[in-house]
């Protein structure tokens, strides 16, 4: 068989059923083999959409996500959700055409060196230099995407190797090995710790889904009554009617959930990596508490805050082993009175389109199964504190990159990924416009995807921060000359309503829920509406800012 014959069989073995794609001159001899394979192939309208909509897959399913392209401005339009996934740990396949081998080097038509642009941003790349290669480069490369610490790597596939012939046939699928247990020592010095504390916070992060830990975790902070706090990509570890959950902590975490960590005198922080969004001034993060940090990579462990005790290696069996306090009711009672005290509170007296109200509403009628694919901006932080995820694979977001543009596609591989399952696609006026041709491909194969679209005629998040931190002197954020979204959806063929009152919203929830297709919800709101509370640049979590301070 051919060479690109070859790839796409080797793709078969891997399980692969779903391709996202765009073609040109040096992927099409893949293109044609892909022609005899059940593999599906979706068409997006723009390469950045293929490799978001693959991550959508990976991010829904925990499956590898699959996206493919061209060579040279094809290839290169793949770098963002290929640095997107490698910050947020997102195991996917990129495969790229590439000009004919002889030509490498050449500044051939649409060359580009991609193994050298992608260095940074994958876990392994290869140019494929022979057609016998193929199977055991595809075996590995799935196998290195999704072990350990997932994330994405790149083939980079010429097109005299896709045409060339081989007698070489697919490998068997590498078998999935999980990361070895943490030492018994290690983990006994964490007991002692836990044992002893008083006020103990779990601070969990998008490591848990990943590490296949999300009911491990749950028995964890059961047993114990343990109050948790989620980072923007933990969300959903603990159902979000557990008790002990106080919601995300950070930036634009939840008031209660900041106070609490900076109370704590333990933090066990269960697959999350510090990072300046949750932590604030880091090194008034936390300032009491001893930390006991689980991670599947030791790189991780003190490379911003140096844990108390460091437990590396699968975090299944290390929650299994731990143990709980000895008695933390005064604690928990604590917190009770603490995130009573700091709940959200309607607005009133108003008739606009207040978007976290709406957010709840929908959240409180949806499927508790609906997925949320958010787009980046203040947006994705109203989703992130007002709607309620069971289940960590429910949350799309691009946490580690923001990138704008995300939502939509992602949410189009989850409705493929997911067959009968709700999806909505929350976005902002900035971010929809960065991928707005992916409505074409809803169109195109009819997917229902339900889009929430928040219109407040700037870059909200941007605007927030000049506003607060740079004397309200606003540059190059005004968007009021955004086009009519609704007119817009209805150009692509998606049926579409505007909303600019609050008395509307029921109707737009309504709507969004029943619609049989693509339905696309333009919610107009206030242009200065912000997301509060806030951590001020610098300063610690406790210094958080909330809507009478502006």
């Amino acid at each position: 068989m051919t060479g690109a014959e070859l790839l796409i069989r080797c793709l078969e073995a891997e399980g692969v059923d779903t391709i996202f794609g765009y073609p040109g001159g040096a992927i099409m001899p893949v293109y044609d083999a892909l022609l005899d394979s059940p593999i599906r192939h979706f068409l997006c309208r723009h390469e950045q959409g293929c490799g978001f909509a693959a991550q959508g897959v990976a991010r829904s399913t925990g499956r590898v996500g699959v996206c493919m392209a061209t060579s040279g401005p094809g290839a290169t339009n793949l770098v963002t959700p290929l640095a997107d996934a490698f910050v947020d740990s997102v195991p996917l396949v990129a495969i790229t055409g590439q000009v004919p081998r002889p030509l490498i080097g050449t500044d051939a038509f649409q060359e580009a060196d991609l193994l050298g642009i992608t260095l940074p941003v994958v876990k392994m790349s290869w140019l494929v230099q022979d057609a016998d290669e193929i199977p055991q480069i595809v075996r590995d490369g799935f196998r290195i995407a999704r072990e350990s610490r997932p994330g994405p790597v790149l083939i980079d596939f010429p097109k005299d190797v896709g045409l060339a012939t081989t007698h070489c046939k697919p490998l068997p699928s590498a078998p999935v090995i999980r990361p070895p247990a943490p030492s018994s020592a290690v983990l006994a010095h964490a007991c002692a710790l836990l044992e002893k504390a008083e006020r103990p916070v779990v601070y969990a992060g998008g490591g848990v889904a990943l590490g296949g830990a999300t009911q491990e975790l749950r028995a964890f902070v059961e047993r114990g009554g343990l109050p948790v706090v989620h980072t923007l990509k933990g969300l959903g570890g603990v159902p979000a009617d557990y008790d002990g959950l106080l919601g995300m902590l950070g930036m634009h975490g939840l008031r209660a959930a900041n106070l609490a960590v900076q109370e704590s005198d333990l933090l066990i922080c269960v697959g999350a990596r510090f990072d300046d969004r949750a932590t604030g001034k880091l090194d008034a993060f936390a300032p009491h508490a001893a930390v006991i940090h689980l991670d599947v990579d030791p790189a991780e462990l003190g490379k911003l805050r140096r844990p108390t005790v460091g437990v590396a290696g699968d975090i299944r069996p290390a929650l299994d082993a731990l143990t709980s306090p000895r008695n933390i009711e005064p604690w928990r009672g604590h917190l009770r009175e603490l995130k009573a005290a700091h709940a959200w509170r309607p607005p009133s007296g108003h008739d606009h389109v207040d978007a976290p109200s709406l957010l709840r509403r929908l959240s409180a009628r949806a499927d508790r199964r609906t997925v949320f694919a958010c787009d980046v901006g203040q947006h994705q932080m109203w989703v992130a504190q007002h709607v309620a995820f069971d289940d960590p694979t429910r949350h799309l977001t691009s946490g580690g990159l923001g990138s704008m543009g995300f939502g939509l596609p992602a949410a189009i591989g989850a409705c493929i990924a997911n067959p009968g399952t709700p999806v909505v696609c929350v976005t902002g006026d900035g971010s929809l416009m960065m991928n707005v041709q992916e409505l074409q491909t809803l169109r195109r194969y009819d997917l229902p995807v339900r889009i929430i679209l928040f219109d407040n005629t700037a870059l909200g998040m941007v605007r927030q921060w000049q506003e607060l931190f740079f004397e309200n002197r606003e540059s190059e954020v005004d968007l009021s000359d955004n086009p009519d979204f609704a007119e817009v959806a209805r150009a692509f063929g998606i049926s579409a309503m505007s909303i600019d009152r609050a008395d509307q919203v029921d109707h737009a929830v309504d709507r969004l829920l029943s619609s049989p297709g693509p339905v696309l919800v333009h919610a107009r709101i206030p242009r200065g509406d912000n997301v509060w509370p806030l951590v001020p640049p610098l300063a610690a979590n406790d210094r958080m800012l909330d809507g009478a301070v502006s």
